[in-house]
């Protein structure tokens, strides 16, 4: 299966044809199989999801969810538009991991044979191309990922954050009308808390946004509410929590202080090391998600995916430092307008809802996110010398 096939047209999964290798190897695809086969074997004892809708399938969250609905049996229509936040060589690289991984699936799993993949290069926004794509068809949930991301860039660029993260999440709320989809699964985000003291932070705590990121996100969670009053649609919007892991875009700082230490060179350090995440590992993540999409008990819910713990931006240095084998050199700086100091998840209502249990320590997903990190990068940089 060609790549620009599959980008611009959709194809099966089971056309079994492939042109040109995952440029990494298949280091990303080994990663994420052990994610995938997990989340599928905790969700196999429920109902499976056949026919899913997901925008932004082609990033990091998505791709990993990808690969676990596969290895349910659904048929998944990916929405990404390749957005040149971070170089589209890597969405690229995503996709051409999870055929890698799926035709591997084939052979050792009868569930993974009814699976089908279609990768549409569209952009939310675009109303006129979704219902042309999808007004006809029927889903089973639609599970919208796609957003333009980042905290501080949305400081820079507010309306551009707006169009895509506002106006395109409406878009695909209408979209769901339309065709009569029922269960709406929307990643909402840890930063709408904002600046909000009482942590944990329990879903009904008042919300302090302090960036228009973290804005786009509390208006998406409200239009959820406006669509599931008016059209009976399910809308779960799920608060992810710092999430890392295999495969973690670039800009994100477990993932980018990784690059800059393997090569000696100073990582940025805002003010003196306090400030605190509850970093979330992409399995755990990918778990509740699933769980989410087959959730029937209520109508509408925001619920809070976290790890529940959080660790310094010292401690995570040190943990990721001793990890790549290094000596970090801290290039100290203010901490940046939008950043908060702290993030921290009540996850109580995760557990009563969706059996929601993070299982991965922070030291055990870094020694994961390591180990990926050297196969897939110090790997490739020593074979090029």
């Amino acid at each position: 299966m060609s790549l620009s096939r599959v980008l611009h047209r959709g194809n099966d999964l089971n056309d079994k044809t492939s042109s040109g290798e995952n440029s990494s190897g298949n280091t990303t695809d080994n990663a994420a199989e052990n994610i995938s086969k997990n989340a599928a074997k905790e969700a196999k004892s429920k109902d499976v999801t056949l026919r899913v809708l997901l925008t932004g399938g082609a990033g990091f969250i998505g791709s990993h969810l990808v690969r676990a609905l596969i290895d349910l049996g659904s048929e998944v229509h990916v929405v990404d538009n390749f957005d040149p936040f971070y170089p589209r060589k890597l969405k690229e690289r995503n996709i051409e991991s999870i055929l890698e991984h799926s035709k591997a699936a084939l052979e050792r799993s009868a569930e993974v044979q009814k699976s089908t993949l279609k990768v549409y290069e569209m952009d939310i926004c675009d109303y006129g191309a979704l219902i042309s794509a999808f007004g006809n068809m029927k889903f089973d949930a639609f599970v919208h990922l796609a957003a333009k991301a980042g905290v501080r860039p949305s400081i820079k660029d507010p309306i551009g954050y707006g169009r895509t993260n506002i106006l395109g999440t409406q878009n695909m709320l209408e979209l769901a009308a339309k065709t009569g989809t029922k269960q709406f699964v929307f990643a909402s985000s840890s930063s709408v808390y904002g600046v909000n003291p009482n942590v944990p932070w329990k879903e009904d705590e008042p919300l302090k946004p302090i960036s228009p990121y973290a804005g786009t996100k509390i208006a998406g969670e409200l239009m959820g509410h406006v669509y599931s009053h008016l059209y009976g649609i399910r809308f779960i919007a799920l608060r992810y929590f710092t999430v890392y892991g295999p495969g973690q875009r670039p800009d994100l700082a477990i993932c980018k202080f990784s690059h800059l230490m393997a090569q000696g060179k100073p990582i940025p350090f805002y003010g003196d090391g306090s400030t605190k995440r509850d970093y979330t590992y992409i399995a755990d993540i990918v778990k509740g998600t699933i769980s989410a999409m087959k959730y029937r008990d209520s109508m509408y819910e925001v619920i809070n995916l976290g790890n529940h713990h959080t660790v310094s931006l010292k401690e995570m240095v040190e943990v990721l430092a001793r990890g790549l084998g290094v000596r970090p050199i801290l290039d100290v700086k203010p901490l940046p307008p939008g950043d908060v100091p702290q993030t921290y998840a009540d996850i109580g209502k995760a557990k009563r809802l969706l059996g929601y249990e993070p299982a991965t320590t922070f030291e055990e997903g870094i020694a994961k996110f390591v180990e990926w990190f050297k196969m897939t990068f110090m790997k490739s940089a020593r074979s090029d010398r």
